[in-house]
């Protein structure tokens, strides 16, 4: 296997019922404009709070694809 690149970014996921839907609402947006997502790891979960209530769940993920050059 030849050598690779790969780029890491992180993504701010958020959902009203779930960290997992969070993490997926991440992972579901980058993989519209980005090609050959290989791995996604959670790095942080929090949530968001009103009026004593939580309202939102939100994942951290940081995601790697493979880099490739343009020319």
């Amino acid at each position: 296997m030849p050598d690779s690149v790969y780029k890491v970014i992180e993504l701010v996921g958020t959902s009203s019922e779930s960290w997992e839907k969070a993490a997926k609402a991440a992972v579901d947006l980058a993989s519209k404009s980005l090609r050959d997502l290989r791995v996604a790891e959670v790095v942080e979960l929090d949530m968001q709070i009103e009026d004593g209530k939580v309202v939102a769940y939100r994942a951290k993920v940081k995601l790697s694809f493979k880099y490739e050059s343009g020319g």
